[in-house]
């Protein structure tokens, strides 16, 4: 018998791709991205990242140090468009152009998103100052996201946080209960409420407590999974997770008199 060779052919087009770190103890921010993208023509492929508990700034900055080992490891040799750091207060710890470096020097093209710039960048889109925040964290690990946001220039009207130390409890929160305490955050004098932390059960809700509060909600995963489709230029389309996503959250604005100058 003689075996014949044959030349392969090899695809030359390929779908966006988006590379997720996601830390190896969160339980919800592959669920979320999937969700909103499923239906999209886009390659996601995931890596994750020791966390050391409990979540304070000293173990927030040490994860950060493997951040281009995790990241060279995500299609190893090949590129990839946007590499998305999943942790809010880590990002915020180690600082996003500490990220961005060690993402760079995995990944010299790609581009970079993590929930902090992302919800920086949606709230300038939404030009508005006056924010309250939730947070599921420690006291002080909690202040550090508020000086975050004041150090930014937005006026951080109401807090409200859990006090939970370990990142594997964060994704345990009850759902039912996140949205009961979320509806009754005292937020009058807040444009938007944000809802820190890419471990919580939010992105479902978001739309229900939208209409419950009567003003734009932002959470971690839902502001990065906004930029990171924006990045890859897929961002459209997308219906049922909050006013971000859709094209009538101007209108929505302009009807509550949140801005003067849309």
């Amino acid at each position: 018998m003689k075996s014949n060779k044959i030349e392969p052919k090899f695809v030359t087009k390929f779908n966006p791709r988006i590379g997720l770190i996601a830390l190896a103890t969160d339980f919800m921010i592959e669920k979320d991205f999937i969700k909103v993208i499923k239906d999209k023509e886009i390659d996601f492929f995931v890596n994750r990242i020791e966390c050391y508990n409990p979540l304070t700034k000293e173990n927030l900055i040490r994860m950060s140090e493997e951040v281009t080992k995790v990241t060279s490891d995500i299609l190893p040799n090949e590129e990839i468009d946007c590499i998305v750091y999943g942790c809010t207060s880590g990002t915020i710890a180690a600082g996003f152009e500490s990220i961005e470096k060690k993402v760079k020097a995995a990944k010299p093209k790609a581009k970079l998103t993590t929930p902090s710039s992302a919800t920086i960048k949606a709230l300038k889109r939404l030009n508005v100052k006056k924010l309250g925040i939730f947070t599921p964290y420690s006291k002080t690990l909690n202040d550090e996201i508020v000086d975050f946001f004041r150090n930014e220039k937005f006026d951080v009207v109401s807090n409200s946080y859990l006090d939970i130390a370990a990142d594997y409890d964060i994704g345990k929160v009850d759902q039912d209960f996140l949205f009961e305490t979320l509806s009754k955050m005292e937020i009058t004098d807040a444009d938007v409420l944000f809802i820190s932390c890419t471990a919580l059960p939010v992105l479902d809700i978001i739309e229900k407590l939208e209409k419950k509060l009567n003003k734009p909600v932002l959470s971690s995963n839902q502001a990065l999974i906004w930029d990171a489709l924006e990045k890859i230029g897929k961002n459209n389309d997308i219906q049922g997770f909050g006013k971000l996503f859709s094209n009538d959250w101007l209108c929505f604005l302009k009807k509550k008199n949140i801005s003067k100058d849309l």
